[in-house]
């Protein structure tokens, strides 16, 4: 029995470790040791389609009229927990990337809630130490695939809501079904690099995914 528990403990944590890998496993994971991973399901100029297994992250909700705003303080928080503020006093290293679940405002002049998280790295994927701030808390994203539009430059709100509308068209043109309620704005680079900068912007897949006629496929790895 002991034995089995202690397979089933190591298997959980090889099933971690997997799907958060060494930065130099992606393309544009460049500034940390550690990066989400995922596979892709298809890939076509206009989007791709992207599979996540469910993985632990670190968030914040900060509310506001501007994500730039928002997200400056819930920055704050969560840096704060990687840096020691936690139940261990323990430092944590910073990951890729930093996602903003941006929700869809009903009408222009309403505020938003936004809500950041860290990826937590592979070796605290199975017990991440609790947060000592009450507004920090820990939570699994589930297992998902995600629509992706890519851009350069930096996540400004303007640009993010750019690239956002423009993904939304070239889906609605596809017939794909999606989660409309928002969408994530997914950063990679710290506000210091200057050039090849990498964000994207990510809707949740509902039913089967679509992909353009002409995209190139990857077959999902058998379970």
């Amino acid at each position: 029995m002991i034995y089995i528990s202690g397979l089933v403990g190591f298997l959980l944590v090889l099933t971690a470790e997997a799907r958060i890998g060494n930065s130099s496993e992606s393309e544009f994971c460049t500034e940390t040791k550690q990066c989400l991973l995922y596979d892709l399901v298809c890939e076509h100029e206009e989007y791709e389609v992207r599979h996540y297994d469910s993985v632990k992250w670190v968030s914040t909700e900060e509310k506001s009229y501007f994500m730039e705003k928002a997200t400056m303080t819930a920055f704050r928080r969560l840096f704060a927990y990687i840096t020691g503020a936690n139940e261990n006093g323990e430092k944590i290293d910073m990951t890729a990337p930093v996602l903003v679940k941006v929700e869809k405002k009903k009408k222009i002049w309403d505020s938003c809630v936004y809500t950041m998280s860290f990826l937590l790295p592979a070796e605290h994927q199975q017990n991440p130490p609790k947060p000592t701030d009450d507004m920090v808390h820990i939570h699994d994203m589930p297992d998902m695939k995600v629509y992706v539009r890519h851009y350069g430059g930096w996540m400004m709100s303007f640009v993010d809501k750019m690239n956002a509308q423009l993904l939304t068209w070239q889906l609605d043109t596809a017939g794909a079904q999606y989660n409309q309620d928002y969408h994530y704005a997914v950063g990679y680079d710290s506000p210091m690099k200057l050039f090849n900068r990498h964000n994207e912007v990510w809707y949740v897949v509902e039913g089967e995914p679509v992909c353009p006629a002409n995209a190139v496929t990857e077959p999902l790895p058998s379970a």
